[in-house]
């Protein structure tokens, strides 16, 4: 594990002061989050570095529980006397008479789910520069018809701080890295896009172990050329292939979203009090996952202090339960599952994703494929955004194929995937055997936005709408 560095100079003494302070008006819990975060990105523009930024994010938030109320409030500078005015600011959600008292701190022992050799935030800009333009040379170099390359890495490293009233102290080193490459590829006037990106809480090895700079170029090249080449799609009711990995991030939207707890407590989501009823096919089994080595989604511990699990959501169909923070766990009656997430210091934590995949069945990919009278086979997507009341759905794929009597045929362009979420789950009818975890390159945003790691075999959907236009009012939506 990463050395921990003291960026915060906050006693247990000072701590408990804080504590008794925010609890004074009858809170029953309170945490703080301390949080010191060096971020770095360069993004290259036709061989040209465009961008070179450096930040620090630094400082610390208080949060105050009574029941299902939360007061935050958070601070820039840690000291005692502004963490005393945002322990005053938080604990004005408490009106009564003081119900709990803090209790001595004792640091809480976990596992290291991100051991890395080197980390990225630290290495000589001079290094940087020249994975960016190795990644830039190669996706030129691939076809003369790439006419423009922009190229991105970005890292940071944050150091977490995280003490609780019920006596838990836990300290953490947060590093993610991601590199992307853009390619705009044309030809007789036909413009295309190509993408290649990834990433983790992973250092430099991640270009040695995982994929060089050349190779993400050259994906990215081979991306838009081919889409050059891609007709347009059918539109219509077909049969659905999603391939492996990238794939999983429309289970994210679908399925995921509607999982986490707060969107239960609310009664806003398609899910609530359905524990124990069927909700997919007696194929479909989901697990939320924070445990991943060096996933992007993966966490040691959340942004509550809860450890972080891997909880079954969906099993053979029948849906076991949902995603929580502690508010949620305390209203259900369950443990905390290890899904309270925050952005930064500044936003209270709140139930979310880590890493979501659908877990392997029985089927060969290609006996998947084989079966498939008319259909659409989808490898990669650029996002898509989910109605949490309902489940409705929208995603637009952007490398995907005509399948026709069992045979991939030809590249399609210009088609959106609509469909409803508890529907699309009832009509799997093929699960592959080659479950994989998407390279770390997908971030999502529920009012705050947070890393988050997508997964999925290859799956066989038996009809679904492809074609139409984007539908109604969401509140989930996952970018790369």
């Amino acid at each position: 594990m990463l050395p921990y560095k003291d960026y915060f100079g906050v006693d247990e003494q000072t701590m408990q002061k804080v504590f008794s302070l925010a609890l004074s008006r009858g809170g029953s819990y309170c945490d703080l989050f301390f949080e010191h975060t060096i971020l770095n990105q360069i993004t290259m523009e036709e061989g040209i570095v465009r961008q070179g930024e450096k930040a620090i994010g630094h400082g610390m938030g208080i949060r105050v529980v009574k029941g299902e109320g939360t007061g935050y409030a958070y601070t820039e500078e840690i000291s005692f006397e502004k963490m005393k005015e945002a322990a005053r600011t938080a604990s004005a959600i408490a009106d009564a008479k003081a119900n709990a008292a803090p209790v001595a701190l004792a640091s809480v022992p976990f596992t290291n789910r991100y051991p890395i050799e080197e980390p990225t935030t630290g290495t000589p800009l001079k290094k940087k520069i020249e994975w960016i333009e190795e990644a830039e040379r190669a996706a030129r170099e691939y076809d003369p018809r790439i006419v423009k390359v922009s190229v991105s890495l970005a890292d940071d490293l944050s150091a977490v701080q995280i003490a609780t009233s019920g006596g838990a102290i836990l300290r953490d080193v947060r590093p993610m890295l991601r590199f992307s490459v853009n390619v705009v590829a044309e030809a007789n006037g036909n413009r295309q896009i190509g993408t290649s990106s990834g990433g983790g809480r992973i250092g430099n090895e991640y270009f040695t172990l995982r994929m060089s700079p050349r190779e993400h170029g050259r994906e990215a090249a081979r991306q838009g050329i081919l889409l050059l080449g891609a007709v347009d799609a059918p539109a219509g009711p077909m049969e659905l292939i999603l391939s492996h990995a990238e794939s999983g991030v429309l289970l994210h939207e679908t399925v995921g979203h509607p999982l986490e707890a707060d969107f239960i407590r609310k009664g806003t989501s398609a899910y609530t009090n359905r524990v124990g009823h069927k909700v997919a096919s007696r194929l479909v089994t989901v697990i939320d996952d924070g445990t991943i080595a060096n996933d992007r989604g993966s966490i040691n511990f959340d942004d509550e202090g809860t450890l972080s699990s891997s909880t079954v959501l969906i099993e053979n169909g029948i849906l076991r339960g949902y995603m929580h923070d502690r508010i949620s766990a305390t209203l259900f009656g369950v443990p905390p599952t290890g899904n309270g997430r925050r952005e930064t210091y500044k936003f209270p934590p709140a139930p979310r994703m880590t890493v979501t995949y659908l877990a392997n069945g029985g089927s060969d990919p290609e006996e998947i494929l084989r079966s498939t009278r008319r259909g659409i086979y989808c490898k990669s997507f650029r996002g898509g955004e989910v109605d949490i009341s309902n489940g409705d759905f929208v995603f637009v794929p952007v490398e995907a194929y005509l399948v026709e009597n069992g045979r991939i045929t030809a590249p399609v362009k210009n088609l959106t995937i609509i469909g409803n979420g508890p529907d699309v789950l009832s009509k799997v009818t093929m699960v592959g055997n080659d479950l994989a975890i998407s390279d770390g390159r997908w971030t999502c945003g529920k009012g705050q936005h947070v890393p988050v790691g997508v997964g999925l075999p290859t799956i066989k959907i038996s009809e679904i709408t492809v074609g139409g236009s984007e539908i109604g009012p969401r509140q989930g939506g996952t970018r790369p």
